[in-house]
């Protein structure tokens, strides 16, 4: 089942349709973005009835649907776990233990978060009980820290080594690094040593090694990407526009617009190359300079959930991402100078149709043997499979 458009790709071309050129067809429009007729004319009608323009079910009323449903079969879930509870409990024979009526209504397919909500009951210890276990190495971990906090209450001046040395005596042999990890850990420290503090500083956001060093050469599509973020003036303000590239091919494989420089534009951007690439991009690394919205928590956690590799090369080297700045300056070139832009809209309408008309399906290029990116990619997709 191929994989559905992102929304903002098909708002854009909507918005490309919607304010063609006199002469300009909708099987053309299509063609330019790599859409078929009907689909583009399935989402024209879809954005009418958004607009109401024509009568139809709107999105938000059909989410509103399914959030009703889905709200109706819980409340049918939550009425069946008080009545299985009602009649457990009633049985005299049995324990006062819950545990088991949630493994029974799990079996039967209520969900344990459910059953929890409505018992009051908290999951960690369900799913320890579960397991039936506190593992060989948690106890022993906690007998030794109970014989370090036995010497230390004894002895507060012993420092670590004296600690460990007291819970071999014991009888719980470990070596001075795990003493030292267990009393820092529960702040355990001589009262002759230096009191321990906290900076009060919190870490940065993860940053990641460069894994490109300026290599910018791939032999298969979804091997290496490169991104980062431009901006552009308009009379409403700036707007700002983060794109994907794939190397192999040099196709902008996703793009996020949006007034404001924020993480979500990235993240958007990401997931929005993921859901337009065909076949898994798990494992490919994408590299981008030291910004903010690449360095955020959201970015990297979108990297990690589509299991790819970040990268990043050096504050202030422009030459790290060469790959990616030359396609900006060529967007520069041939749409963000070209004229001063009123709106944001005409300005956006103007970027993805170069992206997807121009510089995807028209402007060869001499690295890819005189051919798009597209034709490109379609030749290795081709031949892979006859490979």
């Amino acid at each position: 089942m191929p994989k559905p458009y992102p929304r903002e790709f098909r708002d854009d071309v909507v918005g490309a349709a919607r304010r063609r050129e006199g002469g300009v067809t909708i099987k053309q429009i299509a063609a330019d973005f790599g859409v078929s007729e009907t689909c583009l004319q399935n989402w024209l009608r879809a954005a009418d009835v958004e607009e109401g323009n024509r009568p139809g079910v709107t999105a938000s009323e059909s989410a509103e649907l399914r959030e009703l449903r889905k709200r109706n079969r819980l409340l049918e879930q939550e009425n069946e776990v008080l009545r299985r509870a009602a009649a457990y409990l009633s049985q005299a024979n049995l324990p006062k233990m819950m545990y088991p009526l949630v493994k029974e209504l799990a079996a039967d397919g209520i969900a344990v978060t459910v059953t929890c909500r409505v018992l009051k009951l908290a999951r960690a210890p369900y799913y320890r009980w579960l397991k039936e276990a506190v593992t060989t190495a948690d106890r022993i971990a906690a007998e030794r820290a109970n014989a370090l906090f036995d010497a230390h209450r004894e002895d507060p001046e012993f420092g670590y080594r004296f600690l460990a040395d007291e819970a071999e005596a014991a009888g719980q042999t470990m070596s001075s690094r795990t003493a030292w990890r267990i009393c820092c850990a529960n702040g355990w420290w001589s009262t002759f040593g230096k009191k321990r503090g906290r900076s009060g500083t919190k870490p940065g956001p993860p940053v990641h090694d460069d894994l490109v060093e300026r290599d910018f050469t791939a032999d298969n599509p979804n091997e290496l990407w490169l991104t980062d973020i431009t901006e552009h003036w308009t009379d409403e303000g700036k707007l700002y526009l983060c794109a994907i590239k794939d190397v192999c091919s040099g196709r902008i494989v996703g793009y996020s617009i949006d007034s404001r420089m924020q993480s979500r534009l990235a993240v958007n951007a990401l997931n929005n190359a993921v859901a337009r690439r065909p076949g898994p991009v798990a494992g490919c690394i994408v590299h981008s300079d030291r910004g903010s919205q690449f360095r955020s928590r959201k970015f990297v956690a979108a990297l990690n959930q589509h299991g790819l590799v970040g990268s990043m090369g050096r504050v202030g080297a422009a030459g790290d991402n060469a790959a990616m700045e030359s396609f900006f300056a060529l967007l520069q070139r041939n749409v963000l100078d070209r004229h001063r832009w009123a709106t944001r809209e005409q300005l956006r309408i103007a970027i993805v149709t170069w992206i997807e008309r121009t510089y995807h399906r028209r402007r060869r290029q001499a690295r890819l043997g005189r051919l798009t990116p597209i034709e490109y990619e379609t030749i290795i997709n081709t031949a892979a499979p006859a490979a």
